[in-house]
């Protein structure tokens, strides 16, 4: 397992059960009981938990609870660019595109400054500065900020993007059940996404295999509901059945 899935394995872990020991986690990860300690040192470090005696908690507020940014950037990064290179596909020249906070959107930001006249809405404050760097034409929601995340929401996000019309929203979530149910850990995003739902003409989830089949608390839809499914391999049958043309 490497170091980056191993670290975001330690913070789920902590999410679901609070006061997991040492002993507890290394059981559970199949790792000596140091490697989980320096595990536990590098995220103090970078203020992700607060280590205690025998185990650690999480520095995340109520609100919050989700896996941090930069470090959901770092995980599957490759499985990302191969789903960022076949999204940019559906793009043409002239489009109005939308973008979740989301990292497997953040994947995408590379592809974009090819196309001509391109206007790109996104809630995702590093996916934002991303699409700058690389001379995009970009707008961004506004909101508050979810600092883990660093990702844009609540009433004033959802107001801006319901002045807009896109022609393509990407998106990703947490999990994707077998029913084809879309999950998520965050209700502040997923309420988001549910407004930039109804304000494009095309949703595509961006989703990589190792999501499927998992189910999440918060409900943001049906493949039913979406236009198509991007992942790095090829598409499950019970998935591709559910799925609208586009």
């Amino acid at each position: 397992m490497m170091i980056e899935e191993r670290q975001k394995r330690i913070l789920e872990e902590l999410q679901k059960t609070p006061d997991l020991t040492v002993r507890e986690l290394a059981k559970k990860l199949s790792v000596s009981e140091p490697t989980v300690r320096r595990d536990f040192t590098e995220l103090h470090k970078k203020g992700f938990i607060t280590k205690r005696y025998g185990g650690a908690i999480l520095n995340m507020g109520a609100a919050d609870r989700e896996i941090p940014f930069l470090l959901r950037e770092q995980e599957k990064s490759s499985v990302k660019t191969v789903m960022g290179a076949k999204a940019a596909e559906l793009v043409r020249d002239g489009m109005v595109v939308m973008l979740d906070g989301s990292t497997s959107a953040y994947h995408l930001v590379p592809y974009l400054s090819r196309f001509k006249d391109l206007i790109v809405i996104t809630n995702g404050a590093k996916t934002a500065v991303a699409l700058a760097e690389h001379g995009v034409r970009t707008f961004s929601t506004g909101g508050q900020m979810i600092t883990r995340s660093f990702c844009y929401v609540g009433e004033q996000a959802e107001s801006f993007v319901k002045t807009i019309n896109a022609d393509l929203f990407f998106f990703s979530c947490h999990g994707l059940s077998e029913a084809g149910q879309m999950t998520d850990r965050a209700i502040e995003e997923a309420n988001l996404r549910k407004v930039m739902f109804a304000s494009c003409r095309k949703k595509i989830l961006l989703c990589d295999s190792s999501k499927f089949g998992k189910t999440y608390f918060y409900n943001m839809g049906n493949l039913r509901d979406i236009d198509a499914l991007v992942t790095e391999g090829e598409i499950p049958k019970e998935y591709q059945e559910m799925l609208k043309k586009i």
